[in-house]
């Protein structure tokens, strides 16, 4: 289970280090599954598979690589950027401005980061519905990784190389628990945002320093700057 650690003091942190999708929005807005669906569309056409197969072949390239994507570049040669424009292509309106969100994160003090498997585009376009465009000083994505993901180790540290982050003053936030253990181990401050979908598998959780269920939540609840 993830630990009970006291909350920190805001002031803790130069860097604040959000994943985008089911992390910055409720997963029950369900954007995500329309970027699922049309994954299981693009491997069913390029791939020639039948739906349930598509859908198969894409839970076990993403548990075994951290994102289909990866599986499918690794064992098909497949365009990363057909992949992405097609997947992200999808339905942003089904999100909300959250003035509670925003306002919890103009609060902290320091960088704010989005770091997502996902695409620039996609992510510019999440955190413009939400309202919280304004609140963030870069857009770490896939492509920026090399076309590597995360859980893996090195779009860590490409991260940390670009934006010149200090691990030991940087918290990061994710929905995902496999994606919170490199950044453990390099000294973050990590956080759980959990939600009742199943799309990831949470195994050991020790690395989790903090858990939430509502991410404005527990940001509110920090301890205020020098306070």
């Amino acid at each position: 289970m993830p630990r009970e650690n006291p909350l920190p003091e805001a002031n803790s942190f130069e860097t604040w280090i959000f994943d985008l999708d089911n992390t910055l929005y409720q997963a029950a807005t369900r954007v995500f599954d329309q970027i699922d669906a049309r994954m299981k569309a693009f491997i069913g056409r390029e791939l020639g598979l039948s739906p349930d197969d598509a859908f198969k072949l894409q839970k076990q390239y993403f548990h075994a690589h951290g994102t289909t994507l990866r599986g499918l570049m690794l064992n098909h040669g497949t365009d990363p950027d057909a992949f992405l424009d097609f997947v992200h292509d999808i339905d942003h309106s089904v999100l909300q401005t959250d003035a509670r969100l925003a306002a919890a994160i103009a609060a902290l003090p320091g960088r704010k980061l989005v770091f997502t498997n996902g695409t620039h585009h996609h992510a510019e376009r999440t955190i413009d519905r939400l309202g919280l465009a304004h609140l963030f000083d870069a857009i770490f994505d896939i492509r920026a990784a090399n076309y590597i993901p995360k859980p893996s180790r090195e779009p860590y540290d490409v991260l940390i190389a670009a934006h010149n982050v200090t691990p030991s003053r940087a918290i990061m936030f994710e929905d995902s628990t496999a994606n919170l253990k490199v950044p453990a181990d390099l000294g973050m401050t990590t956080v759980w945002v959990r939600h009742d979908a199943t799309f990831h598998r949470h195994g050991n959780t020790d690395h989790c320093h903090h858990v939430t269920e509502d991410l404005s939540a527990w940001l509110e609840d920090l301890k205020p700057l020098g306070v």
